[in-house]
């Protein structure tokens, strides 16, 4: 109980967050199509060359898609715990 009462007060507070053009209401996605053991990269940017800032190894919030970059890769802003970030969309189903 306690766990789905911290997970509700995530996602309420996680709606107001602007992400620019790729600003979304959240949805809830699991990574797929990784190694097993392998984790998804979140990084400053939506560029596979910028800094990594966490990693994604189970579930996250996904605010929005875009494909609207310089590698015409689409990038999803994610939130994983306490970090913000871009990942790529390939790697991410809707839960």
């Amino acid at each position: 109980m306690r766990a789905s009462s911290a997970f509700i007060a995530i996602v309420c507070l996680s709606a107001s967050f602007t992400a620019g053009p790729a600003s979304a209401e959240p949805e809830v996605y699991r990574i797929t199509g990784l190694a097993p053991g392998e984790a998804l990269s979140i990084r400053v940017e939506p560029d596979a060359a910028a800094e990594q800032i966490g990693e994604i190894r189970v579930r996250a919030l996904v605010f929005g898609c875009t494909n609207d970059t310089p590698s015409r890769t689409t990038w999803c802003r994610v939130k994983a715990g306490r970090t913000l970030g871009w990942a790529r969309r390939r790697y991410l189903a809707p839960e």
